[in-house]
Formats: structure tokens, C-alpha cells, sequence
């Protein structure tokens, strides 16, 4: 293995902009029943389930309904 290293052309990261931070929040036991249910039928977890839909809010700057 050499000492040292030459990343003057080395390409960006294509995952930088995919990170993720961990975070702890409260979630109703329905809309965490709804996301197993959906997990169960498409066999992606409900984690990466819930993550897809914050995402897809985000970008079309979706507003909550406040009942």
C-alpha cells in the first residue's frame, strides 16, 4: 500500500446529497400501523416507507391539514 495518495481527480461523492441524520420523535401507533401494513405489501421496511413519504412532502412543499 503506498503512503500517500493522489485525489486531486478523484469525482464528488453521488451519495453526499443522500445522507441521513437520526432522529427520535413521538409517532401515533395509526400512522405506524399504516406504514407496517404498506411495508408488509411492498416488502420495503417502513422506515425507509416513512422516509420516502417526508421526502416526497418536502419536495412538493406539501402543508399539513391541521384538524
Amino acid at each position: 500500500m503506498r503512503k500517500e495518495y493522489d485525489f486531486s481527480k478523484a469525482k464528488a461523492n453521488p451519495y453526499a446529497k443522500q445522507l441521513r441524520k437520526s432522529i427520535t420523535m413521538q409517532v401515533s401507533v395509526e400512522a405506524i400501523d399504516y406504514f407496517k401494513e404498506l411495508a408488509a405489501k411492498t416488502g420495503v421496511p417502513y422506515q425507509n416507507l416513512i422516509n420516502l413519504y417526508l421526502t416526497q412532502c418536502a419536495h412538493e412543499r406539501k402543508v399539513p391539514e391541521f384538524v
